[in-house]
């Protein structure tokens, strides 16, 4: 009976350990992804910053949830296509490529043209989100703002809506609508509150006045 007391505290001990080595991974895992999100951010936050002579409107979503054709975009582009999971993502990286190139205006143009082309992708809530970031990046809040609401609207179950809603909050404050702020950032905490959006709205909120 000692013995098999003493095999069982062996056999507990070691489960903690394992135990505390698996928080301490997850722990770092989510750190790692909060920073590449910040400094993701922060760059996009420093393209937004620099001046620009963009129409506050270019590449904004009408009331209506349909984003305007972009100047010089093919007319094929206007109507959607059969899913090709090739296809799309050859057209899906070419427009994130812009990003990378920091080609704000073009970024927009080729993820509106890729939403209207194939609104069921499985790429379509990442260009959705990044549609808002894009514009974002160009000044334009209130294309920014609308984007970033039709990622939970259209794309209720994508990974990338507690993003959406954070960013949206921010968008809102710059704006001057604190309490619409407010609600975005309580959503995010209550709905995902395990995700790297919850921790920055839980931040933000502390200083939003």
């Amino acid at each position: 009976m000692f013995m098999q007391l003493q095999q069982m505290q062996q056999d507990i001990a070691q489960l903690r350990g394992t135990l505390e080595e698996q928080q301490n991974e997850i722990q770092r895992l989510k750190q790692e992804g909060l920073e590449r999100y910040q400094d993701l951010d922060r760059r996009l936050a420093g393209a937004a910053s620099a001046p620009t002579t963009q129409n506050s409107a270019a590449g904004a979503i009408d009331a209506s949830g349909a984003p305007p054709a972009p100047a010089g975009a093919p007319a094929a582009a206007a109507n959607s296509e059969p899913g090709d999971p090739a296809k799309e993502k050859v057209y899906y990286d070419a427009a994130f490529d812009l990003i990378k190139a920091k080609d704000f205006e073009k970024a927009s143009q080729a993820f509106n043209a890729f939403l209207r082309k194939y609104p069921n992708s499985q790429y379509a809530g990442n260009a959705q989100y990044w549609l808002g970031e894009v514009n974002l990046a160009k000044g334009d809040l209130q294309g920014a703002g609308q984007a970033f609401a039709k990622v939970s609207a259209t794309y209720p179950n994508h990974p990338k809506v507690p993003d959406s809603l954070y960013k949206l909050a921010d968008v809102e404050r710059r704006l001057g609508n604190t309490d619409k702020a407010r609600t975005a950032l309580q959503q995010v905490i209550a709905q995902y509150p395990g995700s790297s959006a919850a921790q920055l709205a839980q931040r933000d909120l502390q200083t939003l006045r």
